[in-house]
């Protein structure tokens, strides 16, 4: 039991990569916190956890909330006394043109995917600092490259990034461990809550979802890289190439990624 008696906030916990992280570091032996919007969605997901044996607590909470964020610390730390582990996972993604695109939508996608983890990071760190733990950002593969139809959210992981990675050199001689994580595309159902224009659900995914990495393999990865206190984690083939590309050929990677984002089903580019 590698996090025997460690306590792990799982944001954006009750689907997704966020799921499979609860899962991951609880059956490594940790305490486990998650949160969620759903109240319904929560409990079911407490109920998994606690069959699967493990210690959960849950907490309902809107991630884009700065009360919200520091009640979820209060309440951790209250009920467990203890924070060793932060994995900022809550977010939500978006398509359509910036052009087209409600500038109450980009607020949206900022506030949950940014803002969120600005807040909860704030709020755990005291905590963190104490106990020498570790802060996980999830990130995306577009936090080091934008494509296009998902400028929101494209900044929002940006953005993630380079306040991480500020962050992890302010702490980097206090003990406490900051990992970035990139993954690819990975099957869940970010896609099928993507906000299109004018704010609503696009309802489905227009990639093929069986043809992505797990969120479970995801989590798994991300256990490891915490547990070997590794500072990035960049997911899937298609992902490490991006990322070398874009470094090197930036303007060949502009075409590259535009055609391969433009034979998306129903894409507002074409």
């Amino acid at each position: 039991m590698m996090l025997k008696d460690k306590v792990v906030i799982v944001t954006g916990a009750t689907s997704g990569i966020g799921r499979a992280c609860a899962f991951a570091f609880g059956r490594a032996g940790a305490k486990v916190v998650i949160t969620g919007r759903s109240e319904v969605k929560l409990d079911n997901t407490m109920v998994e956890l606690q069959k699967a044996g493990i210690e959960v607590f849950g907490v309902l909470s809107d991630a884009g909330k700065r009360d919200e964020n520091e009640r979820v610390a209060e309440q951790a730390l209250g009920h467990f006394g203890r924070i060793d582990i932060l994995i900022n996972n809550a977010g939500i993604s978006m398509r359509a043109l910036f052009e087209e695109l409600d500038l109450a939508v980009f607020h949206q996608v900022m506030d949950t995917n940014f803002w969120s983890s600005v807040y909860l990071t704030k709020a755990c760190l005291p905590e963190i600092l104490k106990r020498k733990g570790s802060i996980v950002a999830v990130s995306s593969i577009n936090g080091f490259r934008g494509t296009p139809a998902r400028t929101a959210y494209t900044a929002s992981k940006f953005a993630m990034n380079g306040f991480f990675e500020s962050l992890r050199t302010e702490v980097m001689k206090r003990g406490v461990h900051v990992l970035v994580a990139c993954p690819g595309f990975t099957a869940s159902n970010i896609r099928n809550n993507a906000l299109t224009a004018d704010g609503s659900s696009q309802q489905e995914s227009p990639r093929d979802e069986s043809r992505m990495m797990s969120a479970e393999e995801v989590a798994d990865a991300i256990l490891y890289a915490t547990l070997k206190r590794k500072r990035d984690l960049v997911l899937t083939r298609q992902g490490k190439l991006a990322n070398f590309l874009n470094k090197w050929v930036p303007g060949i990677m502009d075409t590259i990624v535009y055609n391969h984002m433009a034979k998306e089903k129903d894409s507002p580019f074409k």
